[in-house]
């Protein structure tokens, strides 16, 4: 692609070579016509007589050969070290008594500069699995966050100001004295296993009834966006192995032929 300040585009780059090719023009008056240096029309013109229009376009600055890339058994060296012992630029520069920054830059070109790019058991690049089409598989789950009183709680500011903090925050559930969280959320979590979109919702609770109709409105919000959900897949969390989830939802719309899966 050119550069912003480009005299000649690829179109206008054709224009000058054939002024200069098919009808005969010197070089240094089409120059002159598009604004440009006589060399730089010169070098267009004789790529365009022995390329044709392909010529016009860019090229890539990358050199054909490189006299000192790293050798490949230096590589795998590299690579061995990154995979068993999950070691850095530096330490593997140690080792092997190379720059950090060309041990970097043969993790970059191996895509494995970012160690949760790779499996810790295996130590393979990971591969995200996916279904096919989105509805296909939606994952249901729930994260349970403590509240935080309005301005810091004791841990943060001290027992005192967090005990003032906790009586404003009215809001939220207070416990006893000597329990000094304020109450649990619970944040209900649906997701596309094919787009990774994700829907949620936060209560004060996870029990089935909660948990079924966070997913009838995560159906019925899929399904506004066409998305048509087919399974579920959950977990065994007593909200998704109940009576409520596993069978009477399962019977009405729009959960009619949904299909679940707990893990």
């Amino acid at each position: 692609m050119s550069h912003a300040n480009a005299a000649l585009t690829p179109r206008q780059r054709l224009r000058v070579t054939r002024l200069v090719i098919d009808h005969g023009w010197p070089v240094s008056r089409a120059a002159e016509q598009f604004n440009c240096s006589w060399p730089t029309a010169k070098r267009w013109a004789a790529r365009y007589a022995a390329m044709g229009e392909a010529g016009m376009t860019d090229r890539s600055s990358r050199p054909h050969r490189v006299a000192n890339r790293t050798p490949p058994q230096l590589v795998r060296q590299v690579v061995h070290l990154r995979w068993k012992q999950r070691l850095g630029p530096v330490a593997i520069g140690a080792k092997l008594a190379m720059p950090a920054s060309t041990v970097h830059a043969v993790l970059v070109r191996c895509r494995l500069n970012r160690l949760h790019h790779v499996d810790k058991r295996t130590g393979e690049v990971i591969r995200r699995y996916e279904h096919g089409t989105p509805g296909a598989m939606i994952h249901v789950d729930v994260k349970k966050l403590g509240n935080i009183p309005d301005g810091g709680g004791w841990r943060y500011v001290g027992p005192k100001e967090g005990n003032r903090n906790r009586a404003g925050t009215p809001d939220k559930p207070q416990s006893s004295h000597r329990n000094r969280l304020i109450g649990t959320s619970y944040v209900h979590t649906v997701i596309d296993d094919h787009s990774r979109v994700a829907y949620a919702e936060i209560h004060g609770d996870e029990t089935a009834p909660t948990a079924a109709a966070v997913l009838k409105r995560a159906v019925s919000w899929f399904a506004a966006r066409g998305v048509t959900v087919e399974r579920v897949l959950s977990d065994n969390g007593s909200a998704y192995k109940s009576h409520l989830w596993c069978q009477r939802w399962s019977k009405s719309e729009p959960f009619r032929g949904l299909k679940t899966e707990p893990l």
